[in-house]
């Protein structure tokens, strides 16, 4: 018995965008309020102060934990996902972040329970990771699987550009946080954005609650074949290259972790001077450029391609990562927003753009979530863990901009040979999606003479 092709229902797409944005914007809020309290804040407050250098190690660290976790609760995430449906997923991982960024602004400081202060903030770190993990790969299956099958690359670009506004939400509320004297900074004044990520979590989940599940989905459970009883198996038997291909590309996550996280600290560290404030508003224009970007470079993609638009993101960002850290180091405030706003805010959001689209349509219906959960977070764990490595490889005085540049530069080069050796899905009708790869792989090996 055959089932006909499904369609998404009527506002259905746009929903699944709405959701995914909102929801991507509070585990991204989430996320980089951790990031820039990891690089100005949480030195002081949870790690030793008689060591800065070191301090500041630790804490860059703790923020790499989250993307060492993101692979384990990517492989149990990834097969409920593909086991019980998209929806489900989404509302637990809202609930996980939301909950697990609360428990952060609660947290005792080390001066008042010592060593066991940073020990209860990684745990915390864990949980978040454990919810990003499922996060995104939900989100995406969920709007590729309701987007027309001709605009993908749009309404899957909203996961990104949810992102890229969490990003620019965590900036904007941290901007006044750390204005304020040091006495209150990190007594109190540190806890707030944590603290205030409930409100997002409670009209995130009012939203997810109401959305229904992907026609894509629902057809295969109504199908003869079914949903896999161990999506990971098929995927790793039927679409292992196409893993390997997601992992590869998602270290140009690198880019974002390097822009956010070390070049904050390197930028306001004595080495440099610039003020906390004026690099958190130059963040905030990056993103608030992204916002633009991230639709646009995507609906391009839906016109020409996944590959070249992913191409230009990957390799341009490994050029312009040269240009913004070089400016950082003259100390020129002027040269380094104009140029982290190209290099971040339009270069890099080709790559961020389009990927959730790119990656998602290796993948058939029925190991979506698990292949794009499992290969994105492997990737993004290195990625995560980029911020350590850059602090290492710049020296005792942290000061070593080109030798960061570099070393950004090269994870950007696995991004670019996956997306060359990639296949162009643009035009591939949904329900098609992966098939290709499954058909290869199921078939016997020949041999000609």
């Amino acid at each position: 018995m055959s089932v006909p092709a499904a369609s998404p229902p009527t506002g259905q797409p746009k929903k699944a965008a709405t959701a995914a944005w909102i929801g991507s914007a509070l585990e991204y809020y989430d996320f980089f309020i951790y990031g820039s309290a990891a690089a100005l804040i949480f030195p002081e407050v949870f790690f030793d102060e008689s060591d800065p250098a070191t301090a500041t190690l630790l804490s860059l660290a703790t923020f790499g934990v989250a993307y060492a976790a993101r692979p384990v609760g990517a492989l149990f995430l990834g097969h409920v996902g593909d086991r019980v449906g998209r929806k489900k997923i989404m509302v637990f991982t809202l609930i996980l972040m939301g909950l697990s960024t609360f428990l952060i602004g609660c947290l005792p400081t080390r001066a008042q329970v010592g060593t066991l202060a940073p020990v209860l903030l990684v745990l915390c770190r864990v949980l978040q990771g454990i919810s990003a993990a499922g996060e995104q790969a939900s989100a995406n299956s969920m709007t590729l699987e309701h987007a027309p099958p001709h605009r993908r690359g749009f309404f899957t670009s909203f996961t990104l550009s949810g992102t890229q506004g969490g990003q620019l939400l965590a900036t904007l509320v941290f901007i006044p946080v750390a204005a304020l004297p040091d006495d209150q900074l990190l007594s109190w004044g540190w806890r707030i954005p944590f603290w205030l990520s409930v409100a997002v979590a409670v009209v995130g989940y009012v939203i997810r609650r109401k959305l229904d599940e992907t026609p894509v989905f629902a057809q295969q459970q109504a199908s003869g074949e079914g949903v896999a009883r161990l999506p990971l198996v098929v995927l790793l038997r039927e679409h292992w290259a196409d893993v390997l291909r997601v992992i590869a590309g998602a270290l140009v996550a690198s880019v974002s972790t390097i822009f956010t996280v070390w070049a904050l600290a390197y930028a306001t560290s004595d080495s440099v001077g610039m003020s906390r404030s004026s690099m958190l508003w130059a963040g905030a224009l990056a993103n608030l450029v992204a916002l633009a970007a991230i639709p646009l470079w995507a609906s391009l993609s839906d016109r020409v391609g996944r590959r070249p638009v992913y191409l230009i993101g990957a390799a341009g960002s490994a050029v312009a990562m040269f240009a913004y850290l070089w400016a950082i180091s003259t100390g020129s405030y002027p040269l380094t927003l104009v140029l982290g706003v190209v290099a971040f805010g339009v270069l890099y959001s080709a790559a961020n753009g389009v990927w959730p689209s790119f990656y998602g349509e290796m993948f058939p219906t029925r190991v979506r979530l698990s292949g794009m959960a499992v290969g994105t977070q492997i990737g993004f764990a290195i990625a995560g863990f980029a911020v350590t490595f850059a602090a290492q490889i710049a020296g005792p005085d942290g000061a070593d901009w080109s030798a960061v540049a570099l070393f950004t530069a090269a994870l950007c080069v696995p991004p670019v040979v996956a997306a060359l050796s990639a296949r162009e899905t643009a035009k591939v009708p949904t329900e098609e999606l992966g098939e290709r790869a499954r058909r290869e792989a199921s078939q016997p090996e020949t041999v000609t003479a």
